[in-house]
């Protein structure tokens, strides 16, 4: 599915990868390979990584969201390895544990202040 805004809840163990527009709202669970938080191989990490970036495919922003540091790993790594995910990324922001609804209302809320920020104000 090709959306223009997604928002991405992870940590170490699972990311949350909910993609939306308008009309229409898809969430999937994308699971680490490593068993041990905190602690798994960098082999192991950049899978994840990968297959979290490879869910982002076709969407044109990206809010990073969760608990700890993952998600500005994930940003970083992103940086190196994954360019197109990397300039979609917009902000990262630490959240709890939300609902994939609670998700979706909270980056309905940031892109709703971040699209009216950032529009040409010539355009307006």
């Amino acid at each position: 599915m090709s959306t223009f805004h997604a928002v991405v809840w992870m940590d170490h163990q699972e990311a949350h990868v909910v993609m939306f527009d308008r009309e229409h709202v898809e969430a999937q669970r994308i699971k680490s390979r490593s068993h041990h938080k905190h602690q798994g191989k960098a082999g192991d990490i950049a899978a994840f990584f990968t297959d979290v970036a490879h869910a982002l495919k076709g969407t044109h922003e990206v809010l990073l969201t969760g608990p700890g540091i993952a998600r500005n790993e994930f940003r970083d790594w992103c940086l190196a390895h994954q360019k197109t995910t990397a300039t979609a990324i917009v902000d990262s922001i630490a959240t709890d544990h939300p609902s994939d609804a609670q998700l979706v209302s909270l980056a309905k809320q940031y892109f709703k202040k971040f699209d009216a920020m950032a529009a040409d104000p010539t355009q307006a």
